[in-house]
């Protein structure tokens, strides 16, 4: 296999590898790397700062990885929506001097396939700045190259690429090392395409809502889900219908339900469907229904390839199901006085209930292999990886965080087993992945673990977004 190097967008870091695994999985792409790579111990940086953090970690956008084929690394960028670029790796080293000489040892024969193409060199840094002279004096240091065609910085036929890391210092409130930490060099491959961004942004929607999800996480939902041609996807809190659009746009056929008609109809001719025309969509887009996630129209059989949502939790729009208001019983008729059909009740969903059902929907109607990715929000202080519903039949598969400080909200991603999977145990139910590194989450006590009859398993009574509202709007 051969090795390359992944330039990450600086955004959203603990959603990289999510997406990055996803995308492998949808392109069909054998993938190997090590993800504790990406956290970096800077301890032992730390001297010469003065400063006494001996457990800073930083993030690094650069990423080691390898595939069998530069067609295999150009596939992953067809639809990544947080990687940058890709090179093919031929050389690193943690300063100037040891990776010249590494690349002095390269073969020949490696060389050959670009001798006589017009080329370019190209130096990115992370952490730190260059000046324009301080590039061409590093890029000329590589005058040995056996090169042989023209410089051409306008179409060149190759790219050659320095990466530089320093580290995410200034972030941690620290310098910014004299030298790079590490370098890596080698062809550039393809850059990825993060226009999507720009085509569905809420600024140029037609229509919007208070809850509407913005169009980079939005798409970065439907990768995880490994939304793709043919699929069928289901989101059971539509609302405006954002993550319709973006899996549509990979050519899934959708469809959306929520309790609030009113969000789904619009107002003034603007809805989901103008939003659908907006985006000529309205082929992939199958229609919405009026239900809640526990009172739906759906068989109990294994049918959607992906469940995307972001269920209610009480800030902009609280959850409601469908009920009898004990307050305000239901009279005996269906119909009103004009003869058209009563709405029924409604009363408030509180939000365990909404993931205890959606997680047991779930593991009915998602077909094997079929994904679960909805978002769960969280009390930074008093959230434990045990908050939120498992099902025996659902892995889980990233876990995702977005802080906002005293609060966040994480992206929870679970896959149906397969028909010949034998179900998840308590303990392998009880496991916790973050950016890619799982731990067990020690013991389980049996007796703090309750199963619902649906199969849904809780680890903890009042988990912390029991309470989500009451902190969130607390100053």
């Amino acid at each position: 296999m051969k090795q390359f190097v992944v330039y990450f967008a600086q955004t959203l870091l603990s959603f990289r590898l999510a997406e990055l695994n996803a995308l492998a999985v949808i392109e069909n792409v054998k993938l190997k790397y090590d993800p504790r790579s990406l956290r970096v111990d800077a301890s032992c940086l730390l001297v010469q700062f003065a400063i006494s953090k001996p457990s800073l970690c930083t993030q690094s956008p650069f990423l080691v990885v390898e595939m069998d084929s530069v067609d295999d690394a150009k596939k992953l960028l067809t639809r990544s929506i947080l990687i940058k670029e890709i090179i093919e790796l031929w050389a690193h080293a943690d300063s100037l001097d040891a990776l010249l000489e590494e690349v002095r040892a390269i073969p020949i024969e490696q060389h050959n396939q670009y001798l006589h193409k017009r080329f370019k060199f190209n130096v990115s840094v992370f952490g730190s700045t260059l000046t324009i002279a301080q590039q061409v004096q590093q890029i000329e240091r590589f005058s040995f190259l056996p090169y042989l065609g023209d410089i051409d910085l306008k179409t060149p036929e190759v790219v050659f690429t320095l990466y530089q890391d320093f580290y995410d210092f200034p972030n941690q409130g620290l310098p910014s090392p004299e030298n790079p930490i590490r370098l890596f060099w080698g062809p550039f491959v393809a850059a990825g395409d993060r226009a999507l961004i720009q085509k569905y942004d809420l600024k140029k929607r037609d229509y919007l809502g208070t809850t509407s999800m913005d169009a980079e996480l939005s798409l970065i939902m439907s990768n995880v889900a490994l939304v793709k041609s043919g699929s069928f996807v289901l989101d059971p809190f539509v609302g405006t219908g954002s993550f319709l659009f973006t899996s549509s746009h990979f050519g899934a056929f959708t469809m959306g339900a929520d309790i609030d008609g009113r969000q789904i109809r619009g107002k003034d001719n603007k809805n989901i469907d103008s939003n659908a025309k907006q985006y000529d969509l309205t082929h992939r887009i199958l229609g919405t229904v009026v239900c809640d996630i526990a009172h739906h129209p759906w068989r109990a059989t294994p049918f959607w390839d992906a469940i995307i949502c972001d269920p209610p939790y009480g800030v902009r729009a609280g959850a409601k199901k469908i009920s009898i208001n004990p307050k305000t019983p239901p009279k005996t008729s269906t119909h009103n006085p004009d003869g058209s059909p009563k709405l029924p009740q409604t009363v408030p969903y509180p939000l365990p209930e909404v993931l205890t059902d959606l997680t047991s929907f779930a593991a009915v109607h998602l077909v094997p292999g079929g994904r679960l990715v909805y978002w769960l929000p969280t009390i930074t202080e008093t959230y434990t990886p045990r908050d939120f519903p498992r099902h025996s039949r659902l892995r889980l598969l990233d876990n995702c965080e977005q802080n906002f400080n005293k609060w966040a909200r994480r992206l929870i991603v679970m896959e149906k087993l397969r028909d010949d999977e034998l179900d998840l145990s308590v303990d392998d139910l009880a496991a916790d992945v973050d950016a890619g590194v799982w731990s067990r989450g020690g013991i389980v006590d049996s007796r703090q673990v309750s199963v619902d009859q649906d199969g849904v398993v809780s680890f903890v009574e009042f988990p912390a977004h029991a309470q989500f509202r009451k902190v969130y709007f607390t100053k």
